[in-house]
């Protein structure tokens, strides 16, 4: 059933999650190498979209709409992939949400229905695929988690606990591949990245939300997956906030959760009023679709110099407070 990738241009490739955002900004990658492509989103009329576009590159796209929480239906994604590509390469689970809010004022729902995406979901991928790596004798699976997943998130537990969830899930992953030398679990951290994601997410602090500088974009991420098909690694940084963020959380995790937390409610006083809302947590969002979110201004990024050295100095401050004790 085929052979490791050595080119993109024979892979197929299965992409949840890829209706906007850095889902859709892989798929197009994936698209101008002339990879075969299984889209997955719950809303069929964006993810038939963004198969077009991907058609309109050259490649090969079918659009399925299906949500990552219902591991019945990843199965069968799995089963349509086998059928449309003969094999499946990579499979990329890039599905994620989140809900802002103080733990106690976020619906428990809410709360659960983050957890179901971001850890069940990417468990469901994992399972429906797994088998059929295993027959191959080959693929890669890539796991799209983010900075949280180093460094907890205040007024995001339930977004914290699913990243820490999904990196031990990872690891855990691969240690039971390690006889398996062609079949890779590799893992995604992308700091801020600009995407219709924050507007999509479920808001319960009053406040709008967007993302402090420096906030990559999207089409960054989907070059670091490329790059993971073809040469994969456990674990990919991106952005150099993750790295700081990393360091400062495995030095002293109490300081880096207290700045955070500091940085947010000073953020949540002054950023303007609007209404709560359960965004897509529940059901694609009403206007999904696109790449970029809008948050890459010119005035972020003469900020993005500045917040880069705010977080190394707090990484230098846990170092030297770790040394004290």
């Amino acid at each position: 059933m085929g052979k490791p990738l050595n080119s993109l241009g024979r892979s197929t490739v299965v992409i949840t999650g890829a209706s906007s955002g850095i889902g859709q900004a892989t798929a197009e990658a994936f698209a101008r190498q002339g990879a075969s492509l299984v889209l997955v989103a719950r809303d069929r009329d964006a993810i038939e979209a963004v198969a077009q576009d991907c058609r309109n590159l050259g490649a090969r796209a079918m659009a399925v709409a299906g949500d990552v929480t219902d591991a019945s239906a990843m199965a069968d994604v799995a089963r349509q992939a086998v059928g449309f590509g003969g094999a499946i390469h990579v499979w990329v689970s890039n599905v994620g949400t989140g809900a802002v809010g103080a733990f106690h004022e976020v619906p428990l729902e809410a709360h659960e229905q983050v957890i179901r995406t971001n850890l069940i979901g990417h468990m469901n991928d994992a399972h429906a695929v797994l088998p059929i790596f295993l027959r191959q004798g080959h693929g890669v699976f890539v796991n799209m988690i983010s900075l949280g997943g180093f460094a907890a998130a205040p007024f995001a537990a339930a977004y914290s606990a699913s990243k820490f969830g999904l990196r031990g899930f990872a690891e855990a992953l691969r240690g039971e591949l390690v006889p398996h030398r062609n079949i890779h679990v590799c893992d995604i951290y992308p700091s801020f990245v600009d995407t219709p994601g924050i507007s999509h997410g479920a808001n319960y602090t009053g406040r709008r939300l967007s993302a402090p500088p420096p906030v990559l974009d999207a089409r960054r991420v989907a070059d670091a997956i490329l790059r993971l098909a073809l040469r994969p690694k456990p674990t990919t940084m991106i952005g150099a906030p993750t790295v700081l963020v990393r360091l400062g959380h495995a030095i002293s995790p109490e300081l880096t959760t207290r700045g955070m937390a500091l940085f947010l409610q000073s953020y949540f006083r002054r950023a303007p009023q609007t209404a709560t809302s359960g965004g897509n947590l529940f059901r694609p969002a009403p206007r999904s679709g696109g790449i970029d979110g809008g948050l890459r201004s010119p005035a972020q990024r003469r900020m993005a110099t500045g917040v880069a050295l705010g977080l190394g100095a707090l990484a230098v401050v846990a170092v030297a407070l770790r040394g004290r004790r």
